[in-house]
């Protein structure tokens, strides 16, 4: 079975069913979204859709994985070490993101996306983690990078609904210090 997954007609048909969703949820709202639409579109049965994903919430997974990974071009990262220009760039990946699904997708995404965002972020984080500190599977490393994870995560959302009006290189600019080197209470202050 492992081999199937690297023949290319399975991944073919995969992207097939995977681009026949995206292209349906540029017309319908994912509620409104069936198996059969995406069999139809795709031009396959059941059965091969099946094959393929478990239903269309593990379909909508796969697709927005994906696709936040391509926006991340997150292979870039993982070989890099953490610093300011990583997060800059990871901070306009995910507010790139979340924009464009905001054409696209409605309420009751939110939970989803948010999640993905934070677990491939988390893997993220966790690699160059490992560059800066080559350590095999430390569990502070691991903690350090899910805390990156939703405090990237949560400067988006920030962004998102307040500071739209500043350019997201400049928003995150403003906290990569405490991102990377933590906050520093001094006396007196």
């Amino acid at each position: 079975m492992a081999h199937a997954k690297t023949d290319p007609r399975v991944q073919r048909t995969r992207k097939l069913i995977m681009d026949s969703f995206i292209e349906l949820s540029g017309k319908k709202e994912f509620k409104d979204i069936t198996v059969k639409d995406i069999t139809t579109e795709a031009m396959i049965n059941r059965a091969t859709f099946y094959y393929h994903f478990q239903d269309i919430y593990d379909l909508l997974e796969r697709v927005l994985s994906e696709v936040f990974l391509i926006n991340l071009n997150s292979d870039i990262f993982e070989k890099n070490e953490l610093n300011g220009e990583a997060v800059t760039s990871i901070f306009i990946a995910i507010t790139n993101f979340q924009k464009s699904l905001s054409n696209r997708c409605h309420r009751g995404y939110g939970e989803i996306i948010a999640r993905i965002i934070r677990e491939q972020l988390e893997i993220i984080f966790y690699k160059m983690l490992l560059n800066r500190h080559s350590t095999d599977g430390n569990q502070t490393l691991m903690v350090t990078a899910s805390m990156l994870s939703w405090g990237i995560y949560g400067a988006s959302v920030e962004w998102n609904r307040n500071g739209k009006e500043v350019p997201p290189a400049e928003f995150i600019k403003l906290i990569i210090p405490t991102i990377l080197y933590g906050i520093e209470l001094q006396p007196g202050k």
